[in-house]
């Protein structure tokens, strides 16, 4: 599947799996998401966090289904979002747009791990994960181990990055609002803070001209690529196939 997903000629057994692998992914990303967005809020002084039980990795706590359902069929959703007093922190707008930024960050760091983690596994990966890759060989068990190993972390990687491009879009309720709060006055807080009943239609709609311009798929793959230290999946594989092959 993972040399069909490269090829862009997905069949119906691959895509379910392929649905299964990003379904697990969403319900361990949304959790550590918000709770890094709940361990900031607590580390900078609002305790009532652990109270509201949000300070854990359960998913049952975290997870929006219609965000996660958004994530796993566009790419880009959200979870619930962690209840805050701005008035714990000292500093409410530094308070807000750390604790804010911390979710998006949080992914961001995700990232960088599994792209060092997909970069390791590729390279060493055996002789017959690339032969099966490549399908020249036999699908044995160690080729499957390797084969869904990368995907999952393939995946992982870039289900990370997309959580955090879409949360970093300034509008509200999203991160990323909340961190340009912190360069704006009030009075642009309270005009930006009335666009939020239509929030979600705006952003759609700034989504859906990004992926018809090529710009959003642009914008991912950047942040992807910088995730695996300036390298892409297809090089990566193919260089690492060569080695082990000849």
């Amino acid at each position: 599947m993972l040399s069909e997903l490269l090829r862009g000629n997905l069949t119906l057994e691959t895509a379910i799996i392929h649905i299964l692998v990003i379904l697990v992914i969403v319900f361990l990303v949304l959790p550590i998401h918000e709770f890094a967005h709940a361990g900031a809020a607590y580390l900078l002084g609002d305790k009532s966090i652990k109270h509201r039980g949000r300070l854990t990795f359960n998913p049952l706590s975290h997870v929006d289904p219609l965000g996660a359902l958004c994530l796993l069929l566009l790419g880009f959703g959200w979870a619930k979002p962690v209840p805050i007093d701005p008035r714990n922190f000292k500093n409410p707008k530094v308070g807000m747009a750390l604790t804010a930024f911390a979710g998006p960050l949080s992914n961001f760091i995700c990232a960088l791990i599994s792209g060092a983690a997909l970069i390791l596994t590729i390279n060493l990966a055996p002789k017959e994960f690339f032969l099966y890759f490549y399908e020249l060989g036999e699908d044995t068990l160690v080729a499957q181990v390797f084969y869904y190993l990368i995907l999952f972390l393939y995946n992982f990687l870039a289900i990370n990055v997309s959580l955090a491009i879409f949360n970093l879009i300034p509008l509200p309720p999203l991160d990323g609002s909340k961190v340009l709060y912190l360069f704006l006055p009030y009075k642009a807080i309270d005009f930006i803070n009335q666009l939020q009943r239509y929030a979600y239609i705006i952003i759609y709609g700034v989504i859906i001209m990004l992926s018809r311009s090529g710009a959003l798929g642009g914008i991912t793959d950047f942040f992807v690529n910088i995730c695996l230290f300036g390298n892409n999946l297809g090089d990566l594989i193919y260089n690492a196939a060569i080695s082990a092959l000849f």
